[in-house]
């Protein structure tokens, strides 16, 4: 009886090490940074460069949009574009010659019509205080020397404008609306570059949700890459284990499906909590809130592994 109590008493401390807690973990799925190339017109597809799952490099063509439209665009806004900056140029070389000579004959004639009209109704004055002539002929004999008289003012102001020169504001108008034009032409530019649709970066194709003659709205995903040197694992930290983990630590990732373990450096871990998604649930850990973080694989064959597959990292310290 005591030997049985003296081997229950030797494997006590053996049993509790084999009870206790496994280290803290996070559950989530490996991710690739994904960058979206959306359809800059609603133009249809005429060619398919690529495949899905296809490794492509940097700057290589991925799909042709149609490019009629947009070059008819383009080039109606270069239209409009040189003929802004020739009406700057009319407005900055200033009226023509003939124009201020033409200016000038019209002020000289309205003065030689204005001295006839005035002339005659200087003759017919004494006559209609006479009572020789009617008042009405000497009243409308006032009004066309006046009016003569105000034509003449009209030529003057007219001659003067265009020996002036083109106005200061003016010039600044032209400037703008050459500027705008340009601005719209750049626009249209920008845009046909942009029906030729390049990789921003290299990577592989994860996705192209469209197929050869379909016509993409604008702003839908016409290709989703994949692209980065290594993947990274994003995971749920719960709330008991958030003070423990900070940007830097590297962890121990295991990835569903391997039997190998890979070394992660913690990249990022949000402030704002949430609640764990469903396939995060472990334990007392469903009724917790939890950060997202994102946990970068180390090692070089991490580089092969594909996205989506669910993982599981262990964190280096927190509660047991």
């Amino acid at each position: 009886m005591r030997t049985d109590l003296r081997w229950a008493l030797a494997l006590a401390p053996m049993l509790m090490v084999g009870c206790a807690d496994k280290a803290p973990h996070a559950l989530g799925t490996l991710e690739w940074d994904r960058i979206t190339l959306p359809a800059p017109a609603a133009e249809k597809i005429t060619r398919i460069d690529v495949r899905e799952g296809q490794q492509v490099a940097a700057g290589a063509p991925l799909l042709q949009l149609e490019l009629t439209r947009t070059q008819s665009q383009l080039a109606s806004s270069q239209a409009q574009a040189q003929q802004s900056r020739e009406v700057l140029d009319e407005l900055r070389a200033g009226p023509r010659r003939e124009a201020i000579a033409q200016a000038r004959a019209t002020l000289a004639s309205a003065q030689a019509q204005a001295l006839d009209t005035r002339a005659y109704y200087n003759r017919l004055l004494p006559l209609g205080r006479q009572q020789l002539v009617a008042a009405s002929e000497v009243d409308r004999a006032r009004a066309a020397a006046d009016n003569a008289s105000g034509q003449v003012r009209a030529a003057q102001a007219a001659l003067l404008e265009l020996e002036n020169g083109t106005r200061v504001e003016q010039l600044a108008q032209g400037q703008s609306a050459v500027a705008a034009a340009e601005a719209q032409a750049n626009v249209q530019a920008v845009t046909l570059e942009k029906l030729s649709v390049v990789a921003p970066r290299a990577g592989r194709i994860d996705s192209l949700p469209y197929k050869l003659g379909d016509q993409a709205p604008v702003g839908a995903p016409l290709a989703v890459m994949l692209v980065g040197d290594a993947p990274y694992a994003r995971v749920y930290v719960p709330e008991g284990q958030r003070t423990y983990v900070k940007v830097g630590d590297e962890m121990t990732v295991r990835v569903d499906g391997r039997d190998q373990t890979y070394r992660g450096r913690v990249r990022m871990i949000r402030s704002e909590p949430s609640f764990t998604p469903y396939y995060a649930l472990s334990g007392k850990d469903a009724a917790r809130l939890s950060y997202v973080a994102e946990v970068t694989l180390l090692d070089k064959d991490a580089a092969q592994l594909p996205a989506g597959v669910p993982v599981s990292v262990e964190l280096a310290h927190g509660q047991r």
